[in-house]
């Protein structure tokens, strides 16, 4: 059995083509729900089994889905979709069994995936006895806050030392 990444994307573009990416996911969506198989946009064949897996859209949000994913984001397979509709997104994604946690970020052509290491998951531990977690001299209900805070961190980093 699969362990599922939890990914949740959000294109940015020109509204016409934002329309057309609606359209697709709302297709893979319904075939899904037929098929009971994960989906890909007709025009890409050869994913290596980047498949999209219950796709979610909420009310209001036209531009952002939520989904699935076998082990691992499925950025490649993202950032095609981002080339054929000419558009930006950013992709965030989780799955702590596999030790992913990350953002990636497609913007004029540029992709940028940063996520955390082992060495960052290390710098904190979980306190069984009383299920909390301990961070930088801080107690914590969920390792949530700890990861976000991690990640921002790093992309911060990132760019701090690309415009050095």
């Amino acid at each position: 059995m699969a362990n599922w990444c939890n990914n949740m994307v959000v294109f940015d573009g020109h509204p016409k083509a934002i329309e057309q990416i609606n359209e697709l996911f709302k297709t893979m969506a319904d075939r899904q729900r037929i098929e009971d198989l994960g989906q890909l946009p007709d025009f890409i064949q050869d994913s290596e089994g980047d498949y999209f897996f219950n796709i979610e859209q909420y009310e209001g949000l036209t531009n952002e889905f939520h989904y699935e994913t076998k082990y691992t984001p499925n950025t490649a397979t993202v950032k095609r979709i981002a080339e054929h509709f000419k558009v930006d997104f950013t992709l965030e994604y989780e799955e702590l069994g596999c030790k992913e946690y990350g953002r990636a970020v497609y913007e004029n052509g540029i992709l940028t995936d940063i996520s955390l290491e082992q060495q960052d998951l290390d710098s904190f531990t979980l306190d069984e006895a009383t299920d909390t977690y301990h961070f930088e001299g801080k107690e914590y209900d969920s390792e949530c806050e700890i990861l976000d805070t991690l990640l921002e961190r790093k992309i911060e980093n990132h760019f701090n030392n690309i415009n050095i």
